[in-house]
């Protein structure tokens, strides 16, 4: 076994060769850049392009999202320059680190504290699936989606967002697959977003929904922005809290030195896993250039994220003091850059931190099965399903 005392970076060239990600071969077969656009890898131009006034977001669906007509009730995703900027400021308020401190904290602690609970009662869960209550209950604080049952809540949205129909090659397959879509989200708005903004109007809280309320903002249009940031802060936190869990679960001296570090080493590890897996392999920006739509260009996060220009030798190894060495951010590119970067990746390091913290401490804890992984098309990242999770019963 490994000295978990030890940086593993001091072992190097044992870490010579070696590649750690568990999610390569399916990105090397399926990570693709869109049709018509330039793609770029190299970490600093990344960056560059991230950050560039100029840049545009090449995210597709805008006109699908559109506010009623209202540009002011656009969801933020969609937005540039003055309109996005005003935006990001008035919801920065909901993940500061204050905020995930004083108002998230308690209910990451007690909702890790009952998923626990239930495996050690059970002898055993699915991982994605207890992944995703968390990912759950702590972005449903955030919205405002706190009128329901929590469990039920979960349910509708992981049957919503398990769509594999939409975007089917075979037209009646697609068009089942929409069908399905407005199914579900009618569902979602009638048990879920109306009764939460029914009782916002009465009780207003420091949460998306009250906010969008005070803005004027039509029912729809609350909706869709609830879809969105939903979908945004649940879909890719299970995928990090499962990567996670699998890498450690499977590495005793990384699962050790996890639990023997303070809360910044165990982000560290947590990062470096992101920096090797990033949930989001490919975003997209578009420069104009005078008298037309000018370059789209396809953002591989993945490729970034091994630049050894900026994550030194080895870069396929899991090395969690990387980033202090290298003097970089320890996600790298994981989360984006610029203006665009993931407003709750603070949010998702805490409550991966918790979940994992608390679960590895469980006696006998192990992964009795393997996820299976699969691929996802609208992030041009992984999904990690049905590994089972066992210990020893209470």
């Amino acid at each position: 076994m490994t000295d978990v005392t030890q940086p593993l970076a001091s072992q190097c060239p044992a870490l010579e060769g070696r590649d750690d990600r568990k999610s390569a071969a399916i990105a090397a077969n399926q990570a693709k850049p869109a049709e018509g656009t330039r793609k770029v890898g190299r970490f600093a131009e990344l960056r560059d392009i991230f950050r560039s006034p100029q840049a545009l977001q090449g995210m597709k669906g805008a006109d699908f999202f559109a506010g009623n007509g209202n540009p002011d009730h656009m969801p933020v995703f969609f937005l540039d320059g003055e309109a996005h900027k005003r935006r990001r400021s008035a919801i920065a308020r909901y993940f500061t680190p204050k905020a995930i401190t004083t108002r998230y904290h308690d209910v990451i602690e007690n909702t890790s504290d009952y998923l626990m609970a239930e495996l050690r009662r059970n002898g055993s869960a699915v991982l994605d699936i207890i992944a995703f209550q968390m990912a759950v209950d702590v972005t449903a604080e955030v919205v405002g989606l706190t009128e329901g049952d929590s469990r039920a809540q979960a349910n509708r949205l992981r049957k919503m967002l398990g769509n594999k129909l939409l975007g089917n090659p075979f037209p009646p397959l697609a068009m089942i697959g929409k069908l399905w879509l407005g199914i579900q989200l009618m569902n979602f708005d009638r048990r879920d977003v109306r009764p939460a903004i029914a009782a916002r109007r009465k009780a207003p809280r420091e949460d998306v929904i009250s906010h969008m309320i005070r803005e004027g903002y039509s029912n729809r249009s609350m909706l869709i922005e609830c879809m969105i940031y939903g979908t945004a802060g649940m879909i890719t936190t299970r995928e990090l809290i499962t990567m996670a869990s699998w890498h450690m679960l499977e590495d005793d001296a990384l699962k050790q030195r996890y639990l023997a570090g303070s809360e910044d080493e165990q982000f560290a590890i947590i990062e470096e896993i992101l920096r090797l897996e990033p949930v989001a392999g490919m975003l997209y920006r578009r420069i104009p250039e005078e008298g037309s739509q000018g370059t789209c260009f396809s953002l591989d996060l993945r490729e970034a994220n091994i630049d050894e220009e900026v994550t030194g030798p080895c870069p396929l190894a899991l090395d969690p003091d990387r980033a202090k060495r290298m003097k970089q951010s320890g996600n790298y590119m994981s989360f984006g850059d610029g203006p665009h970067r993931c407003p709750g990746a603070q949010l998702a390091l805490h409550e991966t931190r918790v979940f994992l913290d608390k679960m590895l401490r469980l006696p006998g804890i192990r992964l009795a099965k393997s996820p299976r992984v699969g691929w996802d098309e609208s992030i041009m990242g992984y999904e990690l399903r049905d590994a089972i999770v066992t210990c020893d019963p209470a």
